[in-house]
């Protein structure tokens, strides 16, 4: 009964949208914008009858091509300019309050790709509604009161975050919803047509990467999937959890790699764990500003993702946070016995895509003051939802990185040293690593100071060691979790830790900084500044809203130094510094992460070094708070902030009775003991 009523409405809302394009009751602006968004959905409703039917999967090759850039033509770079998802071109044309909203309906209409694709019949539905809804409200007033509007999408929003919401939930932890995985596993991945078959926007990257993949042995394939599964297991081994208890791992990657994802799906059921695969969000109500986090095409307008980052301000308010919590709750609690045998998600970044620097429009939507601090609310408590249901202290986790075509001509060279510096000789570095570690556990602080205009002078205190036979504030970070292996971290006492952090460019989720300096008390944020804009007050917005994430102030969570010396060197090789994650340059220098510490929300379980030395830095004064004022104890992000070989001058264990050792000096280390470390720029290669 209720499928027939589902379709009834379908039915009913399609034959609407088919008058509106046909025969628009308005005029002027409004009638260009919902005669073009009434042809965008038609096109949605061809495409849902085209993927139900099978004609899809059967189109050649250059048919799919062309239909896929039909799809995102409007919003590519070169039409994006006069496009209603542009909020600055639908200000133009419908005014400010008008034109954000507009924009804001338009973009999630163009969610209806995914719907389509999967035969999400209820999600277009409901679109299609709301569409109609604003369209009658303009049909019967011609200037409808803007709160009405809003209310409209406010209330839409509001009714079906239930849905939406427990829908996502269960994507990650069901491996029955078998979308994207029957795609991987079952398609014939030698034939590229399969790419244009999950609904996400395909450019060269995705189909030289497919290609490049299929020319390679069974064997390479295979020994890159047991890198990557083996750092998931070894993540659990290394934390002291019991893989065991689990039974699913989620893996999250960008399209183009579905050779290599599915003999790790594969290789995973082996540790019997199911696999996961889920899109990254395309509801309004699953974003998180403009971050992608599930499997990804390239995107066709990282701008456009970027204008439309807090579209939440549309109805974000306290009943609304109130609702969607409760909606997270439940949602969990409907799929708890799912929840308590997730294992954590296997990650695979993508780098070489060009960098991008987003233009500050100020028709976008911004949170309000109240708006902000509802945003830290939602993301504090709904983590902690989060991590009733899946235990921190029990799940785990692995990323790695890999290059794709749009790196440049040396795309294949790059790729074939990526996988070389993912697997370097792990017990070369585990021994080398423990000798930095044997001396900063003697230090009560590490000096580090810039060279080469780098203005770094920062002091970090380290936790005090009462028995340093058996405990460390290090952790020798080899090839498990994070991957590549090069770094030895821990979580600093705030209190004394001090100074001014500076980088002359830097990419920080996603978009970069241009002299970016950051000034430390106790350990906490407490003045910033880059030089992004001409305007000092957007460059502290830039910074508030993208690194600190709309709260007033973070502690410094982490401290490490990089000892990939081999990736550093492979990157100015080829020069694409700029073009590499964070994953793979944050062990190619020291660097500092904003936020909560590495160890968050698992303080309590006992972690060792392979020297077999307990690791006690796995808090520091605020999340230990968890105990007596748990809201106050985490942020639920972690920004890591890198300062390369080459701005370093110095990093300094001080001891306490104030002899020095240096371990890096003038970009290079300096530590008896890591003479090996110098060998890659000694010999300008990656070997």
């Amino acid at each position: 009964m209720v499928d027939e009523l589902l379709a009834e409405r379908f039915e009913l809302s399609a034959g609407r949208v088919k008058e509106i394009y046909s025969a628009c009751g308005l005029d002027g602006a409004a009638a260009d914008y919902f005669t073009r968004t009434a042809g965008f959905i038609l096109q949605m409703l061809e495409l849902f009858e085209e993927t139900a039917d099978g004609r899809w999967r059967q189109y050649p090759l250059d048919v799919l091509e062309q239909k896929n850039k039909a799809l995102y033509q409007d919003i590519l770079k070169n039409q994006y300019d006069k496009s209603y998802a542009n909020p600055a071109y639908a200000c133009a044309q419908m005014g400010e309050e008008y034109g954000r909203l507009l924009s804001f309906l338009y973009v999630e209409i163009r969610g209806m790709i995914v719907f389509a694709v999967e035969q999400r019949q209820a999600e277009m539905t409901a679109l299609m509604e709301l569409f109609i809804e604003i369209y009658c409200m303009f049909e019967n007033e011609r200037m409808p009161y803007y709160k009405s509007l809003q209310q409209a999408v406010y209330w839409h929003v509001s009714d079906y975050s239930d849905d939406c919401i427990a829908y996502r939930v269960r994507e990650q932890l069901d491996s029955s919803l078998s979308f994207a995985s029957g795609i991987i596993m079952e398609a014939d991945l030698t034939d590229l047509r399969y790419l244009y078959w999950f609904g996400e926007y395909i450019t060269e990257n995705e189909l030289r990467t497919a290609a490049y993949l299929n020319s390679l042995p069974q064997a390479q394939i295979e020994a890159m999937a047991h890198t990557f599964v083996e750092g998931y297991r070894k993540g659990f081994e290394l934390g002291n959890k019991d893989i065991s208890k689990k039974k699913t791992v989620n893996i999250r990657y960008c399209l183009g790699f579905e050779r290599l994802v599915r003999e790790e799906i594969r290789q995973f059921k082996e540790l019997g764990l199911s696999s996961t695969v889920f899109r990254a969000a395309v509801h309004t109500i699953n974003k998180r500003m403009d971050s992608r986090i599930g499997y990804f095409g390239t995107s066709p307008n990282r701008q456009m993702d970027y204008d439309h980052r807090f579209d939440c301000a549309l109805y974000l308010d306290a009943p609304f946070v109130e609702r969607k919590l409760g909606a997270l709750k439940n949602a969990y609690e409907k799929y708890k016995a799912e929840a308590a045998v997730f294992g954590g998600p296997a990650v695979m970044e993508i780098f070489g895509e060009e960098p991008f620097e987003p233009a500050d429009r100020p028709e976008c939507l911004h949170l309000d003051k109240r708006q902000q601090k509802l945003s830290v609310r939602y993301d504090s408590e709904s983590s902690a939802i989060v991590n009733e249901y899946i235990r921190g202290d029990e799940r785990s986790f692995t990323i790695i990185a890999y290059p794709v075509p749009e790196i440049g001509s040396d795309f294949e060279a790059i790729f074939t040293d990526t996988v070389r510096i993912n697997t370097l000789d792990y017990e070369q570095y585990r021994q080398i690593q423990q000798k930095i570690i044997d001396v900063l556990d003697q230090a009560e602080y590490v000096e580090i100071i810039g060279a080469n205009g780098n203005k770094t002078d920062m002091q970090v205190r380290l936790m005090h060691i009462e028995d340093h036979a058996c405990q460390t504030v290090f952790e020798n970070c080899l090839a498990d979790v994070n991957i590549p292996l090069g770094e030895v971290f821990t979580s600093p006492v705030l209190a004394g830790t001090k100074g001014t952090l500076n980088v002359g460019e830097v990419y920080l989720n996603g978009l970069k900084f241009k002299d970016l300096k950051i000034v430390f008390d106790d350990g906490w944020v407490r003045e910033y500044s880059c030089g992004n804009f001409d305007d000092d007050k957007k460059n502290r917005e830039y910074f508030r809203e993208n690194v600190l994430y709309n709260q007033d102030s973070l502690p410094l969570g982490e401290f490490a130094i990089g000892t990939n010396t081999s990736a550093y060197v492979m990157a100015r090789r080829y020069n694409i510094v700029h073009k590499l994650p964070i994953l793979i340059v944050e062990k190619m220098g020291p660097h500092f992460a904003i936020g909560d510490t590495c160890y968050s929300r698992t303080e309590d379980v006992a972690v060792y070094n392979p020297d077999g030395k307990e690791i006690i830095s796995r808090d520091n004064e605020v999340s230990r708070l968890r105990t007596s004022a748990p809201e106050k104890a985490y942020f639920n992000c972690h920004t890591d902030i890198t300062v390369p070989y080459d701005e370093i001058g110095r990093i300094t264990a001080v001891m306490a009775d104030s002899s020095r050792v240096d371990l890096i000096r003038d970009g290079r280390f300096a530590l008896e003991g890591c003479e090996e470390l110098n060998r890659a720029f000694e010999q300008g290669d990656c070997g």
